[in-house]
């Protein structure tokens, strides 16, 4: 019950929102017994129910509160349950006599009841003139649909009057009547708020908009395998109280409205119930800045002022909810992910993904890639210079990765393993999508031996490091810059290293020996003496690192860290004062 009791929590600290539309809002905080959907006509009325106007509903239009019972909020199929006021043309006109009589019959009851409006004779009044859709006809709108939705403008009433949905007082009138006919139900104890009220007996649909009308909490199936031998009815499962189900679920819908991300079918929220300001856990805490932090000592300074930027507006016992929504039909919305957790400790979680997930890029400095862009490198297909990943991948892969940043799991070796996978065929890409997918690469290869072997690579060239597949990564790069010397301006022809390197990793000392050679009979000779002595010196520093591993090792397969040692031995060669990159400021 942790979600719904964060999300009613979440209503409740937000009261002064409920029922107000705003032009910048996607959809309103709606209020209790009423829900929000999308009109296509609106009529206009006078005080005594004449007919004045009506006009089509732009698409762009916000979406409106409607007075709504619980079951008419859950109508489907064939199923005749008018909405109180605001409703489609099947039920306000004469195209279908059974919904036509059940409308009038409620609305009836409502506007004579102890709980009345001052709208609701005129409306009440016109609907029974059943002139609609021959005032439709002569307003200029030809063949409505049986299921465009109608709202409705009094005129006269003054401050009583208007439109239908931005009338608090309207609001409040259907709250108190329905309430007062819902006080004769059943009362349960609500597993929400813990106390005694009437229960709800059906629970609202379309809390995710991108969902249909998949519910949260459902139960209309009462034979066959429904409760698995468990329980014998619904209640026996859940018991929750009305109100409490009314303001959970408005709640959880206007979040996923105004913050939810969806990627690949899948909605993600992340939110404080007190309506704080948080960050997206998908995303990196600080964004890329137009002076880059080449230096460490400057990437954790500017990640430091982040942080305190949403620390200083939470107190100790503050929560952060991170929920994540998806529906396998049309009619079963699942969490496929819940945490709550304190929001410092968040906070903190975030800045250890942020200071050990990252790499350094000459061009953009110190930065610690997205979650998406980690899942595109690693799963996604290149589509015309752009790598995109199959939305039921990327969905099920940011879950994955959202719940370690989150909860301080470590990478996932697969993730590693895939990313190094597309970085070792580097002619399967352009430039550009190359040195994407190796900065990803060289962040996420970092994080994991940080996370599982404690062991930390810098950002910066580490001629000593003891580690044979960095030092062949270095060597790589030697050869591949060697031979690109002797090209002339604008030849994008690739080198041998580069057109070998898949089978570099597999066979390392072996393809080093056959590019070295073939470097030296053909492209030495074009190359200055300067770099010939050049290349030769650098050559031997590495070799001489890797005889110091066992013989046996000089031939096996590389680990994915070759890629680091590629990466920073490429950008000292191309760097002018390369002296500057060797060493890694603290």
């Amino acid at each position: 019950m942790g979600l719904l009791q964060k999300a009613y929590e979440t209503y409740e600290n937000h009261r002064s929102y409920v029922g107000v539309s705003t032009q910048e809002a996607q959809e309103p905080l709606a209020p209790v017994a009423h829900i929000i959907t999308a009109a296509q006509i609106e009529i206009t009325i006078n005080q005594d129910g004449q007919f004045i106007s009506a006009a089509a509903v732009g698409k762009n239009e916000p979406k409106i509160i409607i007075p709504a019972t619980e079951k008419s909020a859950g109508r489907a199929g064939t199923t005749i349950a008018p909405h109180p006021l605001c409703d489609q043309l099947g039920y306000i006109s004469v195209i279908n006599k059974d919904k036509l009589d059940a409308y009038v019959e409620q609305l009836t009851d409502w506007a004579e009841s102890a709980y009345s409006h001052p709208m609701l004779a005129p409306i009440l009044s016109y609907v029974k003139g059943k002139t609609l859709l021959d005032d439709l006809a002569r307003a200029g709108i030809d063949k409505p649909g049986e299921k465009d939705m109608v709202r409705w403008i009094v005129v006269g009433l003054d401050a009583n009057g208007g439109a239908c949905w931005n009338n608090q007082s309207l609001f409040d009138s259907f709250i108190n009547y329905y309430t007062a006919k819902k006080s004769a139900d059943e009362q349960v104890l609500c597993m929400i708020t813990g106390s005694t009220t009437p229960a709800a007996k059906q629970h609202l649909k379309g809390i995710i908009s991108i969902n249909g009308n998949a519910k949260l909490i459902s139960a209309n199936d009462t034979v066959n395998f429904t409760y698995r031998g468990r329980f014998k009815s619904d209640d026996q499962a859940v018991t929750i109280g009305y109100e409490a189900s009314q303001k959970a679920h408005n709640a959880l819908k206007w979040l996923a409205a105004s913050q939810g991300v969806i990627i690949g079918g899948r909605t993600f929220l992340c939110w404080n119930p007190k309506g704080k300001r948080l960050p997206r856990p998908i995303n990196p805490l600080r964004p890329r800045s137009e002076t880059p932090a080449l230096k460490l000592a400057q990437y954790r300074k500017e990640l430091a002022q982040v942080l305190w930027g949403y620390k200083k507006d939470f107190d100790r016992a503050d929560c952060a909810v991170i929920a994540s929504f998806d529906a396998a039909t049309t009619g079963r919305l699942a969490v496929t992910y819940y945490n709550e957790i304190l929001v410092q400790d968040f906070l903190d979680q975030l800045e250890k993904w942020d200071t050990t997930c990252i790499w350094k890029h000459n061009r953009f400095g110190i930065e610690s890639p997205s979650l998406d862009r980690i899942i595109n490198c690693a799963f996604g297909t290149d589509r015309g210079g752009r790598i995109e990943t199959d939305e039921r991948v990327m969905k099920q892969q940011l879950q994955r990765l959202l719940a370690c940043r989150v909860d301080g799991a470590g990478m996932p070796y697969d993730i590693v393993q895939a990313i190094a996978q597309k970085t070792t065929h580097p002619l399967a890409y352009d430039a550009t999508t190359r040195d994407y997918l190796q900065f990803t690469a060289c962040a996420v290869i970092r994080k994991y031996y940080m996370d599982w072997k404690q062991e930390e690579y810098l950002m910066a060239l580490e001629k000593d490091k003891n580690d044979i597949s960095y030092q062949y990564g270095r060597l790589l790069a030697i050869l591949e810059k060697a031979e690109r010397d002797t090209y002339d301006n604008g030849e994008a022809r690739e080198p041998n290293a580069i057109r070998m390197q898949s089978v570099f990793c597999t066979r390392p000392a072996q393809t080093a020996k056959n590019v070295i050679e073939q470097l030296k009979k053909s492209y030495y000779p074009k190359l200055t003496p300067g770099l010939r002595i050049f290349y030769d010196r650098l050559i031997g520093e590495v070799y001489e690192k890797i005889s110091a591993h066992p013989q046996t090792e000089w031939n096996a397969s590389l680990r994915e860290t070759y890629i680091m040692g590629y990466y920073l031995q490429k950008n000292a060669l191309y760097t002018k004062n390369s002296v500057d990159n060797e060493t890694e400021e603290e």
